[in-house]
Formats: structure tokens, sequence, C-alpha cells
């Protein structure tokens, strides 16, 4: 007797649930941007809410309310407790306006910039490049800004990142041995300020398009920082750099190939003062290629800017000596980055 086989079964059946969780990812990361664009959080900072409270807070309708919010609840950005809601400590340690940690404004920006973006992820991979989308609806920042409420909210956005970036610059660099610090495409100072508040002693050089002037000046002048941080304005690959102890490259090299990243951390070379350092952080990749997230980060950057990508630590310290500096340290930045530094031979 014969036995045929039947192809669609299989002896060990596979959870097709991670495959499902990965499909409809986007739609957590949408509830946490709706929840932070109509003010969930704001509401509920006070004390705990009933839905309908909640609604009327936020301008909601009660009809969808209730799941949305059991949904943050469930993702661990609420609490509920006797049909009352309120904050998690995740939540109400960053996402509460006005608070000191507030992320809101980086919730915002990936929100405006990601979806379009990821959107011709298909047609980048045929065509093997980047899709130059308009930077106000949500490409790479660089020179094409066109609408300045949507630059300002951006650097805003950023502005709640260098916050956190900034303080631990402040802690783990022993900036006793050094007088001055510029930030190359440092936006409207909020970084520099970040340094120059921790460590009074410095003053610190914002390098950035002239275009920024206006949103750097209205910023420091807003933080009491203006004696402290100057603006220059140009370009980094045809204008002079600002000669300093420290220049500080974050979010800089993985916008641009490594021809060009040379050719930069070239110019930087020369303006750092000897015995001076320089300072990259990037989400740079793993030596193994394993981590999702850094592999994710460095499909954006290609995804926006023709010839960036992350790069391994391996890569930078490689480039910084071929520009003339002498590598140092290496170490992860904030969980999700890397910290390379390295210095400039002091004269003879």
């Amino acid at each position: 007797m014969t036995t045929t086989e039947d192809p669609t079964r299989t002896e060990a059946a596979v959870d097709p649930g991670p495959l499902i969780r990965l499909m409809i990812a986007d739609c957590a990361a949408k509830t946490l941007h709706s929840a932070v664009a109509v003010g969930v959080f704001g509401a509920l900072s006070a004390g705990p809410l009933d839905a309908s409270a909640v609604a009327a807070r936020t301008g909601t309708h009660d009809e969808m309310l209730p799941d949305f919010l059991d949904a943050l609840a469930g993702l661990g950005l609420l609490e509920r407790h006797d049909g009352r809601y309120r904050n998690s400590e995740l939540a109400q340690t960053y996402l509460v306006p006005d608070s000191a940690a507030y992320l809101g404004g980086f919730v915002e920006l990936t929100n405006e910039t990601l979806y379009g973006t990821w959107g011709r992820l298909t047609e980048a991979l045929r065509s093997g490049e980047a899709q130059h989308l308009d930077p106000d609806k949500g490409g790479f920042v660089g020179d094409r800004h066109t609408d300045p409420a949507k630059m300002k909210r951006f650097l805003a956005g950023l502005d709640a990142y260098s916050d956190r970036m900034g303080a631990e610059l402040a802690r783990r660099v022993d900036w006793s041995r050094y007088t001055s610090v510029t930030d190359l495409g440092g936006a409207r100072g909020n970084l520099a300020a970040v340094l120059t508040r921790a460590h009074p002693h410095l003053t610190a050089t914002c390098f950035d398009l002239e275009r920024t002037r206006p949103l750097f000046t209205e910023h420091v002048a807003a933080l009491g920082t203006t004696d402290r941080i100057t603006f220059v304005g140009g370009d980094f690959f045809t204008d002079p750099l600002p000669e300093s102890d420290v220049v500080v490259l974050g979010h800089i090299l993985h916008g641009f190939g490594p021809e060009k990243r040379l050719v930069l951390l070239r110019r930087v070379h020369e303006a750092v003062r000897p015995g001076g350092t320089v300072l990259v952080y990037d989400r740079m990749i793993d030596d193994d290629r394993s981590d999702p997230e850094r592999l994710l980060s460095s499909l954006h950057m290609r995804l926006v800017s023709p010839g960036g990508s992350e790069y391994r630590v391996a890569d930078c310290r490689d480039l910084l000596r071929a520009a003339g500096f002498v590598p140092d340290g290496a170490e992860p930045l904030l969980g999700t980055h890397t910290l390379v530094s390295a210095h400039k031979e002091a004269a003879a």
C-alpha cells in the first residue's frame, strides 16, 4: 500500500506571529505619533483620567478613544487602573511637553520624515539610487529646505535628541583639557549650549549653512547662551572651518560616501589645533553586520543621501588615520550610537 504525502503540510508548523507583527510594526509607531499629536501625555501629566476626560482635554472622539488608550497601555506608554489612565514612567519622563527630557519633538520629526522616504524603498532597491525627496516632505536636510516653519520643527526635533547627546558628551569627555569646541552641522546651537552650560570655561562655535543663522540667533537667545556660542555660516567642503581645540561631527559623515568623508576629515584636521580632538558619532554598524536597527539606519541614509550610509568603527578609524589623526577610543553612546575619538598630535 502506498501513501501520497500532502505537499501543503509540514512536519513542524512554523508560527507566523513574528512575521505578522513585523508586517504591522508601523501601526504601533503611528499610534505613538498620534498620541503626541493630540496631546494624550500632556493631558495625563497631572494624574489619572478616564477616557471621557481624556477625550475632552484632547479634542478626540469618544467612539475610538478607548481602543486607542488601551493600545497605548499595551505598548507600555500608559497604565490603566479601574477604568482610568495615567502615563507610564517612560511616557511621563520623555513625552510630557515642557519636561526637561521631552522627546516629543523627535517623535514628530520621525513622523514627518520617515514614511514618505521609506515608501520609496522598493524603487530605490531597483534603481540603486537615492530618491531625492523634497526635504520638506521627508528628504535629507542639506540646503534644500524651502519651508522655514518645517525647518524650524525639524530642528526642534533634533534639539530633543541633542539635549541627551550633549549631556553624554559633557560627561564623558575630559573638557578641562580644552577651551573651545566647534559643532559641525550644529543647526541652531543646541548641543553647543548643553556643552557650554556644563563646562562654563568653554566657548563654542556652531558651523552650519548661512540660512540657519536666524534660527540659531533666536534659539541661543532663548537659552541665554549668546555670549558663549558663535555662529559661522558656510559649506563643509568649500568654506574655511573654524579653528578650535575640539571638533564634533555628529550625524555628519553618514550623509556622504567614503571619498567625501575623507575630504571633510582632512579639512577638520586642519581646523583642529595641535593636541586637540575630533569626536565622531553616528549609528555605526556593528562589525558582523547583525544589528537590524543600525542596518535600517544605514538604509535610511542610502534612501535620502547619494552615497550616504552608516559605517563600521574600523572604517571610521581608517578614515581618521588617513586624514592625519591618531585614533583613540570607541564606545557606545545612548544605546543607539557609537562615539569614536581621535587626536591631532601636538606640535613638536
